[in-house]
Order: structure tokens, then sequence, then C-alpha cells
């Protein structure tokens, strides 16, 4: 798999596929550069939650080694040798930080996705705020 970041709509030149048309009152300078921008921002924004959650796959499976290895770590310290080795009190002390550790990596991976939603929606959220100004300035006032 290919590490490209290179937008694949940067060389489409959408002011020559607007300026066939004839609508009056419609700038197709103007129209193809809005929609250029909005390509931009949905190119951002895919590109960062891309980044994100392949930080998070990562993070996933850091998490599942570790566990693992700590998971054949605490069958060595627990198996017992005879039933009158068995320590109810240390496995059930294992099991309350095992189930602490879980609910922190859960946590963790919840923050790691949530804030790269954010990080995507706001990009989309600041071209939408973009779009409005500029519909403001091309819609005549109602006298």
């Amino acid at each position: 798999m290919s590490k490209t970041t290179e937008n694949p709509f940067a060389s489409f030149d959408l002011s020559k596929m607007f300026a066939d048309l004839k609508l009056p009152g419609i700038d197709p300078a103007s129209l193809a550069a809005t929609q250029q921008k909005n390509i931009e921002a949905l190119t951002a924004a895919n590109k960062r939650a891309y980044e994100g959650y392949q930080a998070l796959a990562k993070r996933q499976g850091e998490i599942f080694k570790e566990n693992m290895e700590e998971f054949a770590s605490m069958l060595k310290g627990v198996t017992p040798s005879s039933a009158s080795d068995i320590n109810p009190a240390k496995q059930a002390e294992l099991m309350r930080q095992a189930a602490e550790k879980a609910l922190a990596n859960l946590r963790e991976l919840s923050e790691m996705m949530t804030q790269t939603n954010t990080e995507a929606f706001a990009v989309i959220n600041q071209r939408l705020k973009e779009n409005m100004e500029e519909l403001k300035k091309h819609i005549p006032t109602a006298k």
C-alpha cells in the first residue's frame, strides 16, 4: 500500500468546466474557485480523519500486544501447581487491575477517536462558514 497524500483533484480545472455554462448572474470563475475550495476542504478533512484513524489502529495494536504479554505473565504467576496453591485474593486483585487497565485503554481510544472526528469536522465547519459568507456577498439585499 503506497502512502499518497497528493490531492487527486489538484490538476482538475473547474474553471474550464464552468466556463461553458452560460448562466445569467453567475460568474463561472467564482463558482469554480468556490468548488475548488470545497474540494480542498474535503480533502483536508479526509486526510486528517485518515491520519487519526491510522494512529488509532496503531494504538489498538500496541494495546493488544501489551495485553497479551501481560496475560501471559499473569498466567505464569497465577497458575497453581496444586489445588492448595490457589490464592483467590491474588486472582481477584489481578482481575481488578486488568479491568481498570481495560477501562483506561478504552477511554484513551475513545478520546483519540473524538479528537480525530472533532478536527476533521472543524475543517468542514470552517468551509461551511466561508461558503455562507461568500453566498451573502452574491445575494442582492432585498429593498
